[in-house]
């Protein structure tokens, strides 16, 4: 009984940041708020140029919405909150919104590893496929792949944020980063986690494969088929298509994997928080860019869009 009353339940974490000097913060909060303003208006242009073309109505524009509105979602589950720290000074963080971030953060990520998954499919049923495909993947098929996504995420976010809210916190509540992760959250728990630990890392790697062993597959019998095929321009139509996918996959799962892989008693201190920057804020405001650079069907879009907005001012 003793015991118990010594332990002292935290309220709130505090989240270390990169600096304490109040210059490099401001800078820090300028620049930060320039990606995420980019990075949501380029995401928004995506949903509303498919949400409002009907030749944009496909399987792989619709899969390309929802991955805008994961990267909305994600950037927006971090990038605030790192932003009201840059200008208060410090990292204070409460306990709920810590366990809500953490809830948004995994739902999101993973969400979006499973969807790179389904698009990848989607890409090798339409090369490989393309008599099938349209019967194959319906508006229903693809909504259902899409809610999949979201509700396994959620799930497994929300038997995380349980683990979490069952230990016991009594300090220290310092995190050497600028989010709340669960690992490094798990960390500050006083029982012994170890076995948490196991599992947490067995179900994590098992999510991060299984996409990408999808992906792979896909891609390796995408290849095939298209070194058979006799006409240059439908190789390069294939590939075309596939390409800005391929590049989104390879910043998703690049930091991941190279965060995984690196051996936890040759990281620097601040490894995994300086990796996190990658996929926090420079994945997300790169992949609407990479889906819009070279897409002919989006520039048609936001032409015809452009065009009857003259129009309309004109009349």
């Amino acid at each position: 009984m003793i015991e118990a009353e010594n332990f002292t339940s935290v309220k709130e974490f505090i989240l270390l940041g990169f600096s304490n000097d109040r210059k490099i913060q401001l800078l820090l909060f300028g620049v930060i708020l320039i990606f995420y303003l980019i990075t949501v208006l380029g995401n928004l242009l995506i949903i509303i140029l498919v949400e409002s073309d009907i030749q944009l109505n496909t399987p792989m524009y619709y899969f390309l919405s929802h991955l805008a509105v994961i990267e909305i979602c994600y950037i927006t589950s971090t990038v605030p909150v790192m932003l009201s720290h840059l200008m208060a000074g410090h990292g204070a963080i409460s306990f709920p919104l810590c366990i809500a971030q953490i809830f948004f953060v995994g739902s999101t990520g993973c969400t979006e590893s499973l969807l790179l998954g389904v698009m990848a499919y989607d890409r090798y049923l339409a090369i490989c496929s393309p008599l099938k495909y349209a019967v194959v993947m319906d508006q229903r098929c693809q909504l259902q792949f899409a809610l999949t996504c979201w509700v396994i995420a959620s799930l497994l976010s929300a038997i995380l944020d349980a683990v979490l809210v069952s230990q016991t916190f009594c300090g220290p509540n310092h995190i050497n980063h600028f989010m709340c992760e669960f690992p490094v959250v798990l960390k500050l728990s006083c029982g012994d986690i170890q076995f948490i630990e196991k599992i947490v890392s067995g179900a994590g790697a098992l999510l991060l494969l299984f996409p990408l062993c999808v992906i792979l597959t896909s891609y390796v019998l995408i290849l095939y088929s298209v070194s058979h095929m006799k006409s240059t321009v439908g190789q390069r139509k294939a590939f075309s298509t596939c390409g800005s996918h391929l590049l989104v996959v390879t910043l998703f799962y690049g930091p991941t994997l190279f965060i995984y892989v690196i051996p936890k008693s040759t990281s620097a201190p601040d490894h995994n928080k300086h990796s996190a920057i990658f996929y926090v804020l420079v994945a997300p405001l790169l992949n609407p860019i990479i889906y819009t650079l070279r897409n002919k069907d989006i520039h048609r879009s936001a032409r015809k869009i452009l065009q009857r907005k003259d129009f309309n001012q004109k009349t």
